[in-house]
């Protein structure tokens, strides 16, 4: 049930307000517990709303499934990125050389965030280092559109109380972190970081204010050098710090792809660490590899030689496929797939019922015919519906999914088995912002609900402080099936 979060606020709650006889039902007579849904429990930072994505990474890896931006944070709060070895390597090649730190001048954590430069500062400085750059990009777009100056008083604070480091070039994300292959835009950062074209400023801060005085916000901020001493050079070494790959990609590719095409480069050599894999085709040192997610509930039950099924409608497709199987798209053995189409309506407030009835028709037609030993089933609607911020919607689409729910586990005990009846995170549990009175259409961070359905007597009992990552696990015991080591989730279920 997607979106489906647990709250003691009445007010606003759209899961409280809906007349839910069958999950009221599943609540009182089978075991249930809550999940934790969100922040770290789910690998996000703490106190960070829960979402689709990660939630389904969780459910389906069996672990917790920690996103770039937090191993990178934990690795800071724990001062383990002085270990990282590909960070060390480049710093050690820096010693003789330059060493820039190129990156998105932010907290805003969607791209990169500050406090990540910070620590690599305060590296360079253990590591020795004394020609050290940073080429700050400006972010005006995850933070308020004028805050640069907020990011270089609290950056050249820093810069001195450590005594290494000095801002080479100012530019605007617009230039910089191009993801639409408008090469000219790259290009114009690309010149400035290599050959110093562009405008000129005596500092950060002068910089910035000469952007706002040609009517240009942060994220359009034209490409500027500050000091020309710290241009990137033959040899030199650059560490990019974003760990979103999407607006990495372009300015990294005319740094390194030796068959660069798109603009004409000057022919230097630099040594690129990245922070994280921004592509596969890039040949560069990555400080973060992307996590190799085997062994997830999918992978296991197709190597016990069972038969699944994933079924959902269009919006939540993807979550049941290719982020159930930790990032994979093609099924394993013994996997089906069906895809239910989702209505075409502007907003699903005007159809709070969305696909659920042909989702609920078509896996219960697989149920009786298919010989599934697992099947993974989402409902959209109290997401989806809720995102809308239409109580009476989200309400409407609640009551259609415990009538669909009803129907599913009638044929699925029938069948003598078992539901895991879940949530990836909160939404439709609160719908009112307190603090404005406006809708509230974002996810929560609220726990989700976890009830086992099952009719052998036995497990009665569940475990209080369990996690989205805890319910493969679950599942695998059902099947008596072994976990893998991989899994470090724990099963809820307490003999």
């Amino acid at each position: 049930m997607d979106g489906f979060g647990i709250s003691p606020e009445v007010k606003g709650n759209a899961i409280v307000k809906a007349h839910k006889p069958n999950i009221d039902r599943f609540w009182r007579d089978y075991a249930t517990t809550t999940l934790g849904a969100s922040g770290l429990a789910v690998g996000l930072p703490r106190g960070q709303m829960g979402n689709s994505e990660v939630g389904h990474l969780n459910l389906g890896g069996g672990r917790v499934v920690y996103q770039d931006y937090t191993r990178i944070s934990l690795a800071v709060e724990q001062g383990a990125l002085g270990q990282n070895a590909v960070l060390a390597a480049a710093m050690e090649r820096a010693r003789d050389g330059k060493l820039h730190l190129m990156g998105l001048l932010s907290d805003g954590g969607v791209h990169s965030h500050i406090t990540h430069l910070y620590a690599l500062l305060e590296m360079a400085r253990e590591k020795g280092l004394h020609r050290v750059y940073v080429q700050a990009i400006l972010d005006g777009r995850d933070v308020p559109p004028r805050s640069a100056l907020k990011y270089f008083q609290e950056l050249e604070k820093r810069l001195a109380e450590l005594g290494v480091g000095r801002v080479a070039t100012v530019s605007g994300r617009y230039y910089t972190m191009d993801r639409d292959k408008r090469w000219e835009r790259v290009e114009k950062a690309y010149r400035c970081l290599t050959e110093g074209e562009g405008f000129k400023a005596e500092t950060a801060e002068k910089a910035v204010l000469d952007g706002y005085s040609r009517g240009e916000n942060d994220e359009f901020l034209k490409p500027t050098v500050v000091d020309s001493s710290g241009l990137v050079e033959d040899n030199d070494n650059i560490i990019f710090f974003n760990f979103r790959p999407d607006r990495a990609r372009e300015i990294t590719r005319a740094f390194v792809d030796r068959d660069f095409k798109e603009f004409p480069t000057r022919p230097i050599r630099v040594h690129f660490t990245c922070m994280t894999q921004y592509d596969a085709t890039l040949k560069v040192p990555v400080a973060f590899p992307a996590q190799n997610l085997d062994d997830t509930l999918g992978q296991t039950v197709s190597r016990a030689g069972l038969r699944q099924l994933r079924i959902a409608e269009t919006e939540k497709y993807a979550h049941v496929t290719y982020f159930f199987n930790g990032g994979k798209e093609t099924p394993f053995p013994g996997e089906d797939r069906v895809l239910i189409p989702s209505p075409k309506v502007a907003t699903y407030d005007l159809k709070p019922e969305m696909s659920a009835y042909e989702v609920t028709d078509e896996v219960i037609k697989r149920i009786r015919t298919g010989g599934y030993s697992l099947i993974v089933l989402n409902y959209a609607n109290p997401d989806m519906v809720s995102h809308t911020g239409i109580f009476e919607a989200a309400v409407k689409a609640v009551e259609v999914v415990d009538a669909c729910v009803g129907r599913v586990v009638a044929e699925v005990l029938g069948k003598g088995g078992a539901v895991l009846l879940t949530a990836d995170h909160g939404n439709a549990e609160k719908m009112i912002d307190f603090e404005t009175g406006q809708p509230h259409t974002a996810h929560t961070t609220n726990p989700v609900p976890f009830s086992l359905i099952i009719n052998d007597g036995k497990r009665d009992h569940l475990r209080k402080d369990g996690i989205l990552a805890d319910v493969a696990p679950t599942a695998l015991e059902l099947l008596d099936i072994p976990k893998p080591a991989a899994m470090t989730g724990r099963s809820l279920i307490v003999e």
